[in-house]
């Protein structure tokens, strides 16, 4: 479950555009003849999309996030064509994938977007999201556009607020389309619910997406978004993205401000932060949403800008230690770790060194700190529906089962999973005086069917809870270090992998850095796209 449930109460113009016409601009970039090159969803899609126009969706939804908010600042695209690409091609592709949900009026968004043209007409420029479309993860407070959590006890809420960082992206100048699926109140990581059904992965749709940001990841996967956002308490920023071939990052704890919310202190374990399908992108993503509030009192003071600055660094001589199955504690699906292994090689390529490391942990005491933590957060998150007989009759059992587990806690026993906790981190602590990163895979096993509910088995191990499956991204949370998932490459059958790199802590930069130069040495979304595109 993430912690965005249950809530109480700019990039420049490229200088090859200096002087030119849209059109020209376009044609230069090779990018008004895509639309001729591009197979499938794309075919017939040239007709224009506004007034001067002429652009295929192509290309538009195509471009980095970046790449795009140039063209957006230098006005070689206006705003209306921008949103015009994006929805006609979330008509194509999202009845295939359902990874957007609540999506709003055409018509109003296109009147945003008209307004978002005239501001730069005014010389009014809000920031490198002006006129981009967005859609923020179902767990997220956004004013005027229902929230449901994915549960059927909220499928007719509006909120009145908008969460922090759904505030900063309007600021910014993004335009709120709709939201992306998850599971219902974000628990596990595949992404179904009784409100809107099932999100389906973007490399191949019988397949599970991965959660609980699944939504969001597949909306970026296959274009349909320039970046999206997510939370992570279960890896739910990394578990999807590593199965949709895209970057997710889970920042250090207190990074990005969670809230509003009617608890500010002992919610901990679980935050939102940013995906993208390139570093770069995701790193100015990271430069809107982080930043103290004073609202939230354990949110980092530190001037957010940073991350919206060049991502170039020399790794000759970092040292990485790769814990892989932590010593073969974890069961791991056939093929996870050889390919995760031959991913290491890009690593190898920008100069990092690399060595098997086991955490001096007794890693089975770890997953008991885990269950006994979040049973805790999440009985005091949703302990008042459970309360009420007629709310808990329509809430899933897993909901049902941590609620539980938690109500039978003794604040003894919250106590010393606490401490056990800090003993955690002080085992990674340790790892840290002789390595820069940390590395492991982010999930035990490829992407499997989309109509189960979670992993019952790996390589013969029987899983004994809905999200056994996923034990391989908890050390990550319970240490509150910055993580992102970087793409490993493919498995025989087509199916995505991906890496966890884990930093020191608040050391968000340097493991985005590292997963820029990672980025360049791989380039897997961009060689390897969906299909379905």
């Amino acid at each position: 479950m993430d912690e965005t449930t249950i809530r109480a109460g700019a990039g420049g113009a490229p200088e090859a555009a200096q002087g030119m016409g849209r059109r020209d601009f376009l044609r230069r970039a090779g990018l008004l003849s895509m639309a001729a090159m591009v197979p499938g969803s794309f075919a017939g899609a040239g007709k224009a999309l506004a007034a001067g126009g002429g652009r295929a969706a192509s290309d538009i939804v195509m471009a980095d996030a970046l790449e795009l908010s140039g063209w957006i600042k230098a006005r070689k695209v206006s705003c209306r064509e921008v949103m015009s690409a994006f929805l006609d091609h979330i008509d194509r592709i999202n009845p295939t994938v359902n990874a957007i949900v609540s999506l709003q009026d055409r018509g109003g968004l296109l009147k945003q977007a008209d307004e978002r043209d005239a501001q730069l007409a005014r010389g009014q420029y809000l920031g490198w999201m002006h006129g981009m479309p967005q859609a923020p993860k179902d767990l997220t407070a956004t004013a005027g556009i229902p929230t449901t959590q994915g549960s059927p006890i909220f499928k007719d809420y509006v909120p009145k607020q908008d969460s922090v960082i759904v505030e900063r992206v309007r600021r910014n100048g993004a335009i709120l389309i709709g939201k992306t699926n998850t599971p219902e109140f974000g628990l596990g990581s595949v992404c179904y619910n009784n409100v809107f059904g099932t999100t389906r992965n973007a490399y191949d749709q019988s397949r599970n997406a991965g959660g609980s940001s699944g939504g969001a990841a597949v909306a970026l996967a296959t274009r349909m978004l320039p970046v999206a956002d997510g939370s992570d308490m279960m890896g739910s920023l990394r578990n999807p993205a590593a199965y949709n071939n895209v970057f997710g990052f889970r920042p250090s704890q207190g990074r990005v401000p969670f809230g509003p919310s009617g608890e500010v202190y002992f919610q901990q374990m679980g935050y939102e932060g940013p995906m993208g399908r390139t570093v770069r992108d995701l790193a100015r993503l990271l430069s809107v949403q982080a930043g103290h509030d004073a609202r939230l009192p354990m949110s980092i003071d530190q001037d957010p800008a940073v991350f919206a600055a060049p991502l170039e660094r020399d790794f000759r001589g970092m040292r990485i230690g790769w814990m892989g199955d932590y010593g073969g504690y974890l069961p791991m699906e056939p093929g996870v770790l050889a390919l995760c292994r031959e991913a290491l090689k890009g690593f190898q390529a920008i100069g990092c060194r690399i060595d098997e490391v086991v955490p001096d942990y007794p890693m089975e005491q770890l997953w008991q700190t885990w269950l006994t933590l979040r049973h805790f957060t999440i009985a005091g998150l949703a302990g008042g529906l459970y309360a009420d007989p007629a709310k808990r009759a329509q809430m899933k059992p897993e909901a049902v089962w941590e609620i539980e587990g938690g109500l039978g806690l003794t604040g003894a026993e919250v106590w010393k999973a606490s401490a056990q906790r800090s003993k955690w981190y002080d085992a990674l602590r340790k790892l840290f005086e002789t390595y820069d990163y940390l590395v492991l895979p982010s999930a035990q096993v490829f992407p499997f069917d989309a109509g189960l509910h979670w992993a019952t088995e790996i390589a013969g191990k029987r899983m004994d809870t809905y999200h056994r499956w996923m034990e391989i991204v908890v050390g990550g949370t319970l240490a509150g270090l910055p993580i992102l998932n970087v793409p490993a490459g493919f498995n025989a059958q087509g199916l995505p992998m991906g890496l966890q790199v884990i930093g020191k802590a608040q050391a968000d930069l340097a493991v985005l850095q590292i997963g820029h130069a990672y980025e360049q040495a791989t380039r897997w979304v961009q060689t390897r796209k969906p299909t379905l595109i």
